[in-house]
């Protein structure tokens, strides 16, 4: 077997903003998509070895990303279903004879409160996104929300892949001032 090279000092730098949004659009939890991420670069570090060559660094890594995602979904899931209850009886003066009952919140379990802020959220969102130079909104839209391909997006716009990455990051620096303005 042929000694393929892979540079993990340079993952950061090329892969970390699309592992993130790779990774953001399937757990929707901003720490949690940059904890995968780390782990993701660990356990490429780790696994470096087995690394054949037979696909780029990027789609190696984003199948050990796929891993990790279905792995922490797994891991949510079997915790569902098993929230403690607990009950004791009241032995005071006050309350004798009275069963109190403790169950654990559900995570999974969204309130109004909740819709209310995602709503709020999306609102914020499209706002934010209308305020962008009409080119950055499209191809922001395309690639983070929409989750099409680098390729498609060039293709269909008739832009250089490096155009496309500088105009993303403009848009992202934008969004995100707006959103902290706007939302935070």
């Amino acid at each position: 077997m042929p000694n393929h090279k892979i540079d993990p000092n340079k993952w950061i730098d090329l892969y970390s903003d699309y592992l993130f949004n790779y990774t953001i659009t399937r757990v929707n939890d901003r720490v949690i998509a940059q904890d995968l991420v780390s782990e993701t670069f660990l356990a490429g570090l780790k696994s470096m070895k087995n690394f054949k060559g037979e696909a780029s660094e990027r789609t190696w890594l984003v199948s050990i990303l796929k891993r990790k995602v279905i792995d922490y979904y797994r891991k949510i899931n079997s915790n569902k279903g098993k929230a403690e209850v607990r009950m004791s009886y009241n032995s005071d003066n006050e309350t004798e004879g009275d069963w109190l009952e403790e169950r654990v919140a559900d995570p999974f379990d969204k309130t109004a409160e909740d819709q209310i802020e995602n709503t709020e959220l999306a609102d914020a969102i499209d706002s934010c996104l209308s305020k962008l130079p009409k080119k950055q909104a499209k191809i922001f839209e395309m690639k983070t929300i929409l989750n099409y391909e680098t390729e498609t997006i060039c293709n269909e716009l008739e832009i250089t892949s490096s155009n496309l990455w500088v105009i993303i990051h403009r848009a992202r620096v934008s969004m995100a001032d707006c959103l902290q303005n706007n939302w935070f």
